[in-house]
């Protein structure tokens, strides 16, 4: 029975940690732009230089 306990504690902390992950990516503006990642690859036109 302890160890339901145990692992109850650890699957707590667990979350907590990707909670805090996912706080930490949201104040660090890793969500703002979704638009311009999709679409750079269309945009790229980058001609090849001549020699």
């Amino acid at each position: 029975m302890s160890i339901i306990f145990f692992l109850i504690g650890c699957s707590i902390l667990l979350a907590l940690g990707f909670l805090c992950a996912f706080f930490w990516a949201q104040r660090q503006g890793q969500h703002d732009d979704l638009y311009t990642p999709s679409v750079r690859i269309l945009l790229d036109d980058d001609e090849p230089k001549e020699k």
